[in-house]
């Protein structure tokens, strides 16, 4: 797997954080995501990959003694701290795959929500969240489905000729990959990890910009989208995102990640 170039990567992020605009849809599955993480902190000190506006980091923040945030780009950290509303965040400019904690402090939590499909090295990624979590530590992850049921919706109208390819809206936000539950599930185990609780984030119906339109119009209200959130939780292969919770595995050979 190709070694992760720093300065090429660093303007790549800054390129692609641009090209995300407000969205409800994204609001909306973003808050749920963390939504179903919430109940798993109580205090502690936590770190999360990737700040974008702050949305989550707010909801993360509120729940810790501390968090502390990584983003390779510095759009995305300024428009986070403009929307910060907790005192309790520390924000480091780094790539994740080089990020290097002074104290050396472990976390009790790590966050890695809509991360994995943008890195280059997922490997190195996996390396860096397994060095820095405690022993007891747990590892919180949300990925894109490739099996959405938009997306499977798009496949039959013939407008995806595949649903493991990268649609053209995927590329602008500078994705590298897409996931199902059998890929991230590999990938969680292969890199010294196990799920000890896993599912869907909100059944999707429709592509993101018809979302955006029915929640703008009034028409998917909050119960729709709580129930979409339930639904999802019965149907995860027909959900926009997917999550997982992890720990460490105690039989894992550190030196092969």
């Amino acid at each position: 797997m190709e070694k992760t170039n720093t300065i090429h990567e660093m303007a790549f992020l800054e390129e692609t954080s641009k090209t995300y605009r407000d969205s409800l849809q994204s609001d909306t599955i973003r808050r749920l995501a963390i939504q179903t993480f919430l109940p798993y902190l109580n205090g502690g000190v936590a770190l999360e990959l990737g700040c974008s506006d702050g949305l989550a980091t707010n909801m993360i923040a509120s729940k810790v003694d501390q968090l502390d945030v990584i983003d390779g780009s510095k759009y995305f950290i300024e428009k986070a701290k403009n929307n910060l509303e907790q005192d309790n965040v520390y924000f480091y400019y780094s790539l994740f795959e080089e990020f290097q904690q002074k104290n050396k402090q472990k976390y009790d939590y790590i966050f890695a929500s809509y991360v994995l499909e943008h890195v280059m090295n997922v490997e190195e990624i996996f390396h860096m969240m397994r060095s820095n979590l405690k022993d007891d530590g747990l590892l919180f992850i949300t990925v894109p489905n490739s099996r959405a049921l938009s997306r499977q919706l798009a496949l039959h109208m013939g407008l995806l000729d595949d649903l493991k390819i990268l649609t053209a809206n995927d590329t602008l936000h500078g994705h590298r990959r897409v996931y199902d539950r059998v890929t991230l599930n590999k990938e969680i185990e292969k890199f010294g990890f196990i799920s000890i609780s896993q599912g869907g984030i909100m059944l999707k119906i429709l592509a993101d910009f018809q979302m955006d339109e029915l929640m703008g119009k009034g028409i998917l209200l909050e119960e729709h989208i709580q129930g979409l959130y339930k639904l999802g939780l019965e149907y995860p292969d027909l959900c926009g995102s997917l999550f997982s919770v992890c720990k460490k595995a105690r039989d894992c050979n550190h030196s092969s990640i």
